[in-house]
């Protein structure tokens, strides 16, 4: 039950981006849903090694180019899902950052009202 929620979560947020950012395209709600599910993956899986592999950069800019590689992520995604479009790679940096805030603060949410 919890992953779906995450897909959910996932597919929600790619959705807020494809409404706020322009450049990023969504053609549906199930584009949305397999992107959910292979942005999972994709951060599951792809991220850790491109963290691993970027590590030198990382820490030369402080952290700051995990943004970069989390654009890279977004875009990896949109380039494997048909109906998922980014036109350049300042879509998917911005794009991504759209996914990330909007993922924490619905985490943030769902975390507060399980507390109570």
């Amino acid at each position: 039950m919890r992953f779906f929620a995450r897909v959910l979560l996932n597919a929600l947020a790619i959705a807020a981006a494809a409404w706020l950012v322009p450049g990023v395209q969504l053609s549906g709600p199930v584009p949305a849903v397999i992107a959910g599910v292979l942005l999972g993956f994709i951060n599951a899986l792809v991220k850790p090694v491109l963290i691993l592999l970027t590590l030198p950069f990382t820490l030369l800019t402080l952290g700051l180019f995990l943004f970069v590689v989390n654009g890279i992520c977004f875009a990896l995604t949109a380039a494997l899902v048909p109906g998922f479009d980014l036109s350049g790679f300042v879509a998917a940096f911005f794009g991504a950052l759209v996914v990330t805030l909007v993922s924490w603060v619905v985490n943030a949410v769902i975390a507060d009202s399980e507390r109570r």
